[in-house]
């Protein structure tokens, strides 16, 4: 089971948005998920319409049991929510943990080993930790692998953010653990000048940290709260539901290789194996010879080296020249990948947003679509029509809102 704790940035909010959204989504996508309110307030319950008159156990009671015996004790506690989707809720109840967990051996491993009796029956454990960082907080970050930082784009989080993965590093070199810290911007308004450096001074201060994907500032996640719908059900339609659809997605594509680097590393491997095998018997190539009689190589033609097999950073860098927008002779490139898709077609400004004039050429079996456009020089807004569904290209990073409150991507030819 991956565990994820969504942690509260100072200076930032929106954490118990981004836990139930980004479940939902998970579960969506065929994910067992199990959403962990470990916030007293009980936002995540609220949030999904479980009041706590309703609620006869909660997290409370699976973390405050000495012996738990077994994962029959969660039956009591955990609530179905959708397919795929359960929540494990909160009560006031968990205000006093701290105080009676004062003494207690091993406190801040409560959690973790509460879950372990449910790692068969989940793929994805999302935690919604409290607003402060205390015992609660420190439980979560112990029971998972991963943490994920919300960070509104505004002037106020770019401290906060620096606070808080200190606070992680700090957990993570007193107990030896290893949680990956990886910044999500939230609450983004593409229109403000404001966010857009934001963004892009995140990008240069914490590049190794942040994930592609990142949360458009839309009304109708704040809407879905309020009647205890998640976005999935609420709006599937809004620009909200699409960004945690890819945000569930790219955590997703964490679980394995992706596909192109699969291929560049097989051909790679088969290359290096191919050069040792040459290597190994360039000596007995002609009959009746042995490695032994063989001359030895002279100095003006040393030996052939194994060719080093390429790195992380040789394979990304050859994603990148392939994927995004590329400028040729009488216009541009556009290349996205996209696994799965079936037919993608491209609408823009520039074939009067008719995306039948523009279909997409399926470019191998790896979800590779690519386009040519010719295209004077300009500013163009475009977006993809994917099996039917509208959305933004992406392998863009060059965004704009439209007057509709989506995203369209943009093409700028000098």
């Amino acid at each position: 089971m991956r565990t994820i704790a969504i942690v509260n940035q100072k200076g930032g909010c929106g954490k118990t948005t981004i836990a139930i959204n980004l479940a939902a989504c998970l579960a969506q996508e065929g994910r067992r998920t199990l959403l962990v309110d470990m916030d007293p307030q009980s936002h995540c319950s609220l949030g999904l319409a479980v009041l706590e008159e309703q609620i006869e156990y909660s997290v409370t009671d699976v973390l405050l049991q000495d012996h738990p015996q077994g994962p029959v004790e969660f039956e009591h506690a955990i609530w179905k929510i959708s397919s795929n989707f359960d929540l494990l809720p909160s009560s006031m109840g968990l205000i006093r943990f701290e105080t009676l967990m004062v003494n207690a051996e091993k406190r801040d491993l409560r959690l973790r080993q509460a879950l372990e009796l449910l790692s068969n029956r989940y793929d994805y454990c999302i935690i919604d930790c409290p607003p402060h960082v205390g015992l609660l907080t420190y439980n979560a970050l112990r029971a998972s692998q991963e943490t994920i930082i919300p960070v509104e784009t505004g002037y106020f989080s770019l401290q906060g953010l620096e606070k808080q993965i200190q606070t992680i590093n700090d957990l993570n070199q007193r107990t030896g653990d290893r949680v990956r810290i990886l910044v999500l911007p939230n609450g983004y308004d593409v229109r403000t000048k404001l966010a857009r450096e934001i963004l892009n001074e995140l990008k240069r201060q914490h590049n190794g940290l942040m994930l592609k994907s990142y949360i458009n500032f839309n009304t109708k996640l704040k809407e879905g709260a309020s009647v205890g719908q998640p976005i999935t059900e609420y709006d599937p339609s809004s620009v909200g539901n699409r960004d945690f659809t890819r945000l569930a997605r790219e955590l997703t594509e964490m679980e394995q290789p992706h596909p192109l680097h699969e291929d560049l590393l097989l051909q790679a491997n088969r290359l290096a194996e191919r050069a040792e095998q040459l290597l190994a018997t360039r000596s007995v190539l002609i009959p009746g010879t042995n490695r032994a009689s063989q001359p030895e190589p002279s100095p003006s033609r040393p030996k052939q080296a194994i060719p080093p097999k390429p790195s992380h950073e040789d394979i990304q860098e050859k994603i990148d020249q392939i994927y995004g927008v590329r400028r040729i002779p009488d216009g541009v490139e556009i290349n996205t990948q996209l696994p799965g898709a079936r037919q993608v077609l491209i609408a823009g400004d520039f074939n009067n947003w008719c995306p039948k004039d523009s279909p997409m050429a399926r470019r191998g079996d790896n979800g590779h679509f690519s386009a040519r456009l010719a295209l004077a020089p300009g500013h163009y807004c475009y977006r993809l029509v994917v099996d039917g569904r509208w959305q933004q290209d992406p392998c863009n990073n060059q965004l704009e809102m439209n007057e509709f409150g989506e995203v369209n991507s943009v093409v700028e030819i000098a």
